[in-house]
């Protein structure tokens, strides 16, 4: 499983969620202006308020979401990738001593 894979996606599905509902919003509040229960400028400030709110609670909701693939990803054993990238370098720094000692041998 690519952890960060799944991450992009829920994040992508967080984006996508997030741009419907501002067209929707956006929809809602033309049509109160149209039939005059709102101002203009009330339902842009409207929008706008509501927006920043979502995006806000979005930031948060990312960072839950996150800390939770982490934890489950841990729970199961899958290592970080620092941990993959010092194993393979350890596994680098091996097979160059062994080709050093086959080499010695080989003199």
């Amino acid at each position: 499983m690519d952890n960060n894979n799944l991450l992009r996606q829920l994040l992508m599905l967080g984006i996508g969620t997030t741009s419907l509902m501002a067209e929707k919003l956006r929809e809602v509040s033309d049509t109160w202006v149209k039939d005059g229960r709102m101002e203009p400028e009330e339902a842009k400030k409207f929008v706008d308020d509501l927006m920043s709110r979502m995006k806000l609670e979005q930031g948060n909701f990312e960072g839950y979401m996150e800390r939770q693939i982490r934890n489950i990803m841990q729970d199961l054993g899958v290592p970080r990738q620092a941990e993959m990238d010092e194993l393979r370098g350890r596994l680098d720094r091996l097979e160059r001593q062994v080709r050093d000692l086959e080499n010695k041998l080989w003199r």
